[in-house]
């Protein structure tokens, strides 16, 4: 039987034995939060379902200051556990649907400072009859008729492969959560389409990126500084809606941001590393946050569409996206010859990516680098030849 004792206090936390048992509170009927002591900082889980099912929800503010997306007090871990609870046990049983699996996986993007296009971008293009369907059900048949028949009615392959992918990751995440679903080979066949490997990495001149920036100031300020931010860093839109006001160093050693990791693929831990900003950059961010918490979020997000919407009344390539800024952002540092492990470990990527997705970037760079280095074989000039002298 769990332990039930005070918790809503570091201090009160911090005088408790170190075990793997957690401490717990109960906070209704059927859900409790849970403590786990440990050596370093403590975690949160919730009990739900009276007991039968558990999930850790973020690190306790043991060590350092909460900041309601990772790290969390007790106010806030006690307010996403019964969000969860209410989220995974509201349904009392009945079958988990394609439209109930979405809405879990936006809430677990949102605690997580995802970004929740993914959810947006499939629910555009799902059909009612296979938003009601109980995902338990699903067939492989039917996932790849959704995914087939987005390109059929004018998607392009990589728009429908990515909307497939979103929908994987919300159904794999429903069945770690619940091991009485157990077709998950249905959605796992649903395999990427031809010729939707290679990004659409569109390279925008600085000039057109200047043009784009100055109309979302335009738009608003929020919106310009957002966009802006996006532009200078080349990071990606999750990891910018994670930024904290704390994360601004504007000090002598060089205006930059910690930039929170994507924690893409296996890594879970949230990791940050500065990332070098312009001074102007960071003088309007500093200026954006005067009077509020260093808690609180940095940039404001953006409404659903507005860029899309920037694109087309600016007349530029209705392909652009704000990823092209990312794609600018890598391009622009290997062409000025920075090392590729260098901007690799800027834009929080692999060296293996950059070598997939920019290979033409990068043998242009090895090329002039390893150019220098050639043995000339021809004769030098006349003139400029000096006889060595045996001593």
């Amino acid at each position: 039987m769990a332990t039930r004792i005070k918790l809503d206090t570091k201090t009160a936390r911090l005088r408790l034995p170190v075990r793997k048992k957690p401490y717990t509170a109960r906070l209704a009927h059927g859900i409790r939060l849970a403590y786990r002591r440990n050596e370093g900082a403590g975690s949160w889980s919730v009990f739900g379902g009276g007991g039968t099912w558990l999930k850790k929800i973020g690190i306790a503010d043991d060590l350092e200051p909460a900041d309601g997306v990772h790290v969390l007090d007790y106010w806030q871990a006690t307010e996403r556990a019964r969000e969860l609870a209410r989220i995974k046990d509201g349904d009392t049983g009945a079958p988990l649907t394609v439209a109930a699996t979405l809405d879990q996986y936006a809430n677990d993007l949102r605690a997580r400072g995802g970004y929740q296009t993914n959810v947006t971008r499939v629910r555009e293009h799902l059909p009612a009859a296979l938003a009601k369907k109980p995902i338990s059900l699903l067939t492989a048949r039917e996932l790849r008729a959704w995914r087939d028949g987005m390109v059929k009615a004018g998607l392009k392959p990589a728009s429908a492969d990515r909307s497939a992918r979103a929908l994987k990751a919300a159904l794999n995440l429903a069945a770690k959560d619940d091991p009485r679903i157990t077709n998950s080979a249905a959605w796992r066949g649903l395999t990427r389409l031809p010729d939707t490997e290679e990004s659409n990495n569109i390279v925008l001149p600085d000039s057109v990126i200047r043009a784009v920036i100055a109309g979302a100031y335009e738009v608003s300020p929020a919106y310009g500084l957002f966009v802006e931010t996006h532009a200078v860093t080349g990071a990606r839109t999750s990891q910018l809606l994670r930024l904290r006001i704390r994360d601004l160093h504007d000090d002598n050693e060089g205006p930059r941001l910690m930039m929170p990791n994507s924690r893409k693929g296996r890594r879970r831990r949230a990791e940050s590393k500065p990332v070098p900003i312009s001074g102007d950059l960071a003088a309007t961010l500093r200026r954006a946050s005067i009077g509020r918490p260093d808690d609180a979020p940095l940039l404001t997000p953006p409404p659903w569409g507005s860029f899309t919407r920037l694109v087309r009344r600016l007349g530029l390539d209705p392909r652009v996206t704000l990823y092209a800024f990312r794609h600018s952002s890598i391009t622009r540092m290997l062409i000025a010859n920075v090392p590729v492990r260098i901007v690799a470990a800027h834009h929080d990527t692999s060296v293996a990516m950059l070598e997939k997705t920019y290979s033409r970037y990068i043998a242009n760079h090895s090329d002039a680098l390893v150019r220098g280095t050639l043995l000339q074989v021809s004769p030098p000039v006349a003139g400029n030849v000096v006889p060595l002298v045996r001593g």
